[in-house]
C-alpha cells in the first residue's frame, strides 16, 4: 500500500511539473497582450520594389495620439520578434504613457541602409514610419527609435542621419564594427557601402552627432561587439551626447535581451514623455 502511494506521489509531482512547465511555453508562445490591439499591414514600397508586410501595436486605450516608438528587429528574424510576453509585459507596465509601436520589416540582411537594389532607408523614413503614424493616429512630433543587433545598427544609423529628429535613439547589442573587412558577408554591398554608412566613424565627425536626440547603447560583456560597442558609447559621453549605456553580464542573444526589456520601454517612455 505504501509503495502505490509513493507512486502516486510521483506520478502527482510529475504531472504537475509537467502542466507548470506546458503553461510556462503557452504563455511564451501566446503572451498576454494586456489588451494591447495588434495589426498586421502591407506596404507597397516604391524604394523596394516590392510590397512587404508590418506590424503596428496599439496599447490598450487605444492608439490615438500617442508617441510613436519605431522597433527594428535583428538578422535573420522579422516584425515578429517583438510580439512576446516581455515586450507587452513591459508596454502594460508603462500605463497611460505606453506609446504606439511601429515593428519595421528590415528583411534578412538589409541593416536599414540604401544600398544596390533596395532603398531600405528611404523606406523606413518615407514610407514605413508617416503610414505608422497615419494608420496609429500617432502624434508625429514624438518618435522614438530603437533595435536589436542589426536593428540597432539601424537605429543608430537613422540616428545619426537626422540629428534631433527622434526623441530617443536606442542600440540594443547593436552590430558594429570599426572596420569593413571585419563586416559579414552580405552585411553591405561592399566597401564603399559600409563607408557611406560607418557608424563609428559617422558618431566624430561632430559634437552631439544625434543633436538633441537621447541615446541609449546596452551590450552584453560576453557579446562579440562588446570591444565597439563600448568604444562608441564612451565616445558619445566625451563628445557630450545624451547618453545612457550600460555592459550587462551577458552574450548576443534572448537571454540576455529578454532580462532588459523592461528597462528599454521605461526609457523610451521617459525620453517621449519629456521630448
Amino acid at each position: 500500500m505504501s509503495r502505490r502511494k509513493i507512486a502516486l506521489a510521483f506520478v502527482c509531482l510529475f504531472l504537475g511539473v509537467f502542466c507548470w512547465g506546458a503553461l510556462r511555453i503557452y504563455r511564451l508562445l501566446v503572451p498576454d497582450q494586456h489588451g494591447a490591439k495588434v495589426t498586421h499591414f502591407t506596404i507597397k514600397s516604391k524604394y523596394l520594389g516590392r510590397s512587404i508586410g508590418e506590424i503596428a501595436v496599439a496599447p490598450k486605450g487605444g492608439s490615438a495620439g500617442r508617441p510613436l516608438l519605431v522597433l527594428l528587429h535583428g538578422h535573420n528574424s522579422d516584425p515578429s520578434s517583438y510580439l512576446t510576453k516581455y515586450w507587452f509585459d513591459a508596454l502594460a507596465a508603462q500605463g497611460d504613457r505606453a506609446p504606439d509601436l511601429l515593428l519595421v520589416n528590415g528583411g534578412y540582411y538589409s541593416y536599414y541602409h540604401n544600398r544596390r537594389g533596395a532603398r531600405w532607408g528611404d523606406y523606413v523614413m518615407k514610407e514605413v514610419i508617416p503610414d505608422g503614424i497615419a494608420r496609429l493616429k500617432a502624434d508625429g512630433t514624438r518618435i522614438a527609435i530603437g533595435g536589436i543587433s542589426m536593428g540597432g545598427f539601424g537605429s543608430l544609423l537613422f540616428g545619426l542621419q537626422n540629428p534631433g529628429y527622434f526623441c530617443a535613439v536606442g542600440g540594443h547589442s547593436p552590430a558594429m564594427w570599426k572596420y569593413g573587412g571585419e563586416t559579414p558577408l552580405g552585411a553591405f554591398d561592399d566597401a564603399e557601402d559600409f563607408a557611406r554608412v560607418d557608424v563609428m566613424a559617422m558618431a566624430k565627425r561632430s559634437r552631439t552627432p544625434f543633436g538633441s536626440s537621447k541615446v541609449w547603447i546596452d551590450v552584453g560583456t560576453a557579446d562579440s561587439f562588446y570591444k565597439y560597442d563600448k568604444q562608441l558609447a564612451l565616445g558619445l559621453r566625451r563628445d557630450r551626447q545624451q547618453v545612457t549605456y550600460h555592459f550587462w553580464p551577458g552574450g548576443h542573444g534572448g537571454t540576455y535581451w529578454s532580462r532588459h526589456i523592461a528597462q528599454y520601454m521605461k526609457f523610451y517612455a521617459n525620453a517621449l514623455a519629456h521630448c
